[in-house]
Protein backbone atom coordinates (compact mmCIF):
# COMPACT_ATOMS: atom_id res chain seq x y z
CA UNK A 1 0.00 0.00 0.00
CA UNK A 2 1.10 3.57 -0.56
CA UNK A 3 0.05 6.64 1.38
CA UNK A 4 1.00 10.31 1.09
CA UNK A 5 1.21 12.08 4.44
CA UNK A 6 1.28 15.87 4.75
CA UNK A 7 3.96 16.84 7.24
CA UNK A 8 4.53 20.34 8.62
CA UNK A 9 7.90 21.58 9.83
CA UNK A 10 10.30 19.77 7.50
CA UNK A 11 12.78 22.27 6.11
CA UNK A 12 16.17 20.65 5.52
CA UNK A 13 18.18 17.51 4.87
CA UNK A 14 18.27 16.70 8.57
CA UNK A 15 14.47 16.80 8.70
CA UNK A 16 14.33 14.51 5.68
CA UNK A 17 16.71 11.98 7.28
CA UNK A 18 14.94 12.08 10.66
CA UNK A 19 11.56 11.30 9.09
CA UNK A 20 12.97 8.69 6.70
CA UNK A 21 14.88 6.85 9.43
CA UNK A 22 11.96 6.91 11.88
CA UNK A 23 9.64 5.37 9.29
CA UNK A 24 12.13 2.78 8.03
CA UNK A 25 12.55 1.47 11.59
CA UNK A 26 8.92 0.33 11.53
CA UNK A 27 8.29 -3.27 10.53
CA UNK A 28 6.36 -3.31 7.27
CA UNK A 29 7.68 -0.05 5.79
CA UNK A 30 9.25 -0.78 2.41
CA UNK A 31 10.07 2.62 0.96
CA UNK A 32 9.99 6.27 2.07
CA UNK A 33 10.21 9.37 -0.13
CA UNK A 34 10.29 12.79 1.53
CA UNK A 35 9.40 15.83 -0.58
CA UNK A 36 10.54 18.91 1.36
CA UNK A 37 9.16 21.45 -1.16
CA UNK A 38 5.67 19.97 -1.04
CA UNK A 39 5.77 19.05 2.65
CA UNK A 40 4.75 15.48 1.88
CA UNK A 41 6.03 12.00 2.60
CA UNK A 42 5.18 9.03 0.37
CA UNK A 43 5.31 5.73 2.24
CA UNK A 44 5.07 2.25 0.72
CA UNK A 45 4.06 -0.15 3.47
CA UNK A 46 2.51 -3.50 4.29
CA UNK A 47 -0.89 -2.74 5.82
CA UNK A 48 -0.92 -6.11 7.60
CA UNK A 49 2.22 -5.18 9.57
CA UNK A 50 1.92 -1.47 10.30
CA UNK A 51 -1.02 0.96 10.56
CA UNK A 52 -1.29 4.51 9.25
CA UNK A 53 -1.59 5.59 12.88
CA UNK A 54 1.84 4.07 13.62
CA UNK A 55 3.33 5.87 10.62
CA UNK A 56 1.97 9.19 11.88
CA UNK A 57 3.19 8.52 15.43
CA UNK A 58 6.73 7.80 14.18
CA UNK A 59 6.83 11.16 12.39
CA UNK A 60 5.26 13.05 15.30
CA UNK A 61 7.85 11.58 17.69
CA UNK A 62 10.48 13.36 15.58
CA UNK A 63 8.75 16.68 16.31
CA UNK A 64 6.70 17.20 13.14
CA UNK A 65 2.96 17.67 12.68
CA UNK A 66 1.15 15.21 10.42
CA UNK A 67 -2.10 16.20 8.71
Amino acid sequence: MTITLHVKGMTCGHCKMAVTNALKELDGVQNVEVHLQEGTVDVDYDGTKVSVEKLKEAIEEQGYDVK
